[in-house]
């Protein structure tokens, strides 16, 4: 896992909690902005994979033509 996947996963976090004391207060708002804030860690956290898949590939075809 990379930097970018933990940052992802810990905004989803964020988001999802401030989503449920949105709907749990009432609070149209606050859901709204977990909503959206959960939205941007999926986000965040998909670049990540797709980086390190990217980085493995790299290693891969590195390792394979040392070879």
């Amino acid at each position: 896992m990379n930097k970018d996947e933990l940052k992802g996963k810990v905004e989803k976090a964020k988001g999802y909690v401030k989503e449920q004391v949105g709907k749990a207060t009432d609070d149209p708002d606050l859901e709204d902005e977990g909503t959206a804030e959960r939205g941007a860690g999926e986000m965040k956290e998909g670049f990540g994979k797709a980086r390190r898949k990217v980085g493995e590939a790299v290693k891969k075809a590195g390792d394979a033509i040392k070879d």
